[in-house]
């Protein structure tokens, strides 16, 4: 079996994996790439394989950075099955369509400027009616659910507990005797987060394809991340300016409502005027989703059906208004009272949210609130980072708003969150790629599974293919895979050593001093100096 990253690997975005048997080949997400202008122009790219030869696509989720390309396979000859949980399929059936119109109108503005400069148009990378029609590729199956793709291969869907649908990919493929499984992580999620369960965990692996977006920090506000979410609202609120918060259609804008309706009734009680507070959705992708939301209960941890058996549809509240039609969206801006707009794209890269940012960057009564990851080289990571003012639809807008960043909201496990997963596997697995992250975060990563669990690592550049068997990874051009690094972090070990050791000295050394200021008798005196030779012979005898 080979595998080849041609996405996620060493950034974060356009995940893609191919695998290859003897009969069969498929892919693990088909994912656009987001960020920076190269990396937006590699989704214009061919494919590094030929389209119609790929048997199946496994979806871990419906996030555009994971499925965003499928619409492009499609066009470029793919006929197999996208096989996927069934809320996924209904994501991706809004999801798609969305983006397609999205690249319809990029097209549309590039083409306008290739005009002026004499240049020929040029296409779309795919358009809404070409998501439409990729959709009938689509196959929905159940959690837990094993389904035999041939005689040889068959998978398996797990919750990963990240968004409505996200799943972790258990891969078994029976090839020259041998029977390798390959989990793909997908997107791991948090534990305790609202509506969603917790990843399920897997037990056994031969070989891991791990995500790492979070893989060197922690969501340090997780505990009490409702209580700055709303103190942040009230603050901006009473100084008459609005909450501008850009986040993902997908997951983060239902539990933004759901935390706003958890909390509602209690905070109305402490401050009066906090249930007159108008909260808008303020894009049509995210209304789609949240009547997806609502249709897929299945998927809905035990605290959100508690809700929902109580009578209290935890998606909906007093005050929540959904904002459908382009004219509704220009009048939030016209406003003379404070409101909350949760509006796409999470990255703010397109979409609704740069109109509502170029009207509230500038104030500084108002506040843009960050609660999802912002990728290198977005306009959110700029705002995140500190830029003074930034260019939006060509005028430079200054920032003088409030900036703030709730990182309990995540979707994404941080560093405990995902060595707790790992550490969940009864059957270690061979070897661990790591994936879907930015590389420095990577290397850390890599370094504390190594470090933590004697795992050894291996990150994957683009394009890079393993051939995999149970006894070894060999790399394309017939090189066994280098694995060096837990031996590296052996040292390291050696290295924690020694200075835990010099500081069990420095203490020993303030404690015989104290001792010999006391009244000490010379056989006390000279227990301690042959303890101290003893000591001596023995750090003589590792150096040597």
């Amino acid at each position: 079996m080979k595998i080849t990253f041609l996405g996620a690997a060493k950034t974060v975005t356009g995940s893609c994996f191919l695998v290859e048997t003897e009969k069969c080949k498929l892919l693990v997400d088909c994912g656009m790439f987001q960020g920076r202008a190269k990396e937006v122009e590699m989704n214009k790219e061919d494919f590094d394989f030929n389209p119609t030869d790929i048997d199946f696509v496994l979806l871990t989720h419906a996030h555009i950075d994971h499925s965003g390309r499928i619409p492009k396979l499609y066009l470029d000859g793919f006929k197999g099955e996208v096989i996927t949980t069934k809320a996924t399929a209904d994501l991706c059936a809004v999801m798609l369509p969305d983006s397609g119109h999205i690249q319809e109108f990029e097209n549309e503005w590039e083409n306008r400027k290739r005009k002026r400069a004499g240049k020929p148009p040029v296409k779309p990378l795919y358009t809404l009616q070409d998501a439409v029609d990729c959709m009938k590729l689509f196959r929905g199956v159940k959690y837990g659910e094993i389904v035999d793709l041939t005689y040889s291969i068959k998978v398996r869907f797990n919750d990963a507990g990240h968004i409505l649908g996200s799943s972790i990919i258990e891969l078994w493929v029976y090839e020259n005797g041998e029977n390798i499984k390959t989990v793909f992580t997908g997107d791991l999620g948090n534990r305790d987060m609202p509506i969603v369960r917790d990843p399920a965990i897997i037990e056994d692996a031969d070989y891991l394809v791990m995500e790492s977006t979070y893989g060197n920090r922690l969501h340090r506000e997780r505990e009490n991340k409702a209580e700055k979410f709303l103190n942040i609202i009230l603050d901006t609120v009473n100084k008459g300016g609005n909450v501008v918060i850009p986040s993902f259609a997908i997951g983060r804008t239902q539990e933004i409502i759901y935390e706003l309706n958890k909390h509602m009734d209690v905070y109305a009680e402490k401050y009066e005027h906090f249930k007159n507070i108008p909260v808008f959705i303020d894009s049509p992708l995210a209304i789609s989703a949240t009547e997806i939301f609502r249709k897929n209960l299945d998927c809905f941890d035990e605290e959100a059906r508690k809700f929902i058996e109580s009578g209290d549809n935890p998606l909906d509240f007093p005050g929540l208004r959904f904002t459908k039609t382009s004219d509704e969206s220009k009048a939030l801006n016209e406003r003379m009272d404070s409101s909350i707009i949760i509006s796409a794209s999470g990255m703010c890269e397109a979409g609704r949210i740069k109109h509502h940012l170029k009207h509230n960057l500038w104030r500084s009564d108002s506040t843009i609130l960050f609660v999802g990851y912002q990728a290198e080289g977005t306009l959110g990571r700029r705002i995140l980072d500190g830029a003074k003012s930034v260019k939006i639809f060509g005028e430079e807008i200054s920032i003088n708003a409030r900036i703030e960043m709730i990182e309990g909201f995540s979707g994404h496990a941080d560093k405990d969150g995902l060595m707790q997963w790992v550490g969940s596997f009864v059957k270690k697995p061979r070897k661990v790629f790591v994936v879907h992250g930015e590389e420095n975060v990577m290397r850390e990563f890599a370094s504390e599974l190594e470090h933590k669990f004697n795992l050894q690592t291996i990150i994957p550049s683009k394009g890079d293919s393993f051939i995999i068997t149970l006894s070894s990874v060999t790399d394309v051009t017939g090189k066994p895979q280098k694995i060096e690094s837990v031996f590296r972090f052996k040292r390291l070990e050696i290295l924690d050593y020694l200075e835990k050791i010099k500081e069990e000295i420095d203490e020993m050394s303030e404690i015989i001093k104290e001792d010999l200021k006391r009244e000490t008798d010379d056989s006390e005196v000279e227990a301690i100096k042959q303890k101290l030779k003893n000591l001596e012979k023995s750090i003589l005898d590792v150096i040597a």
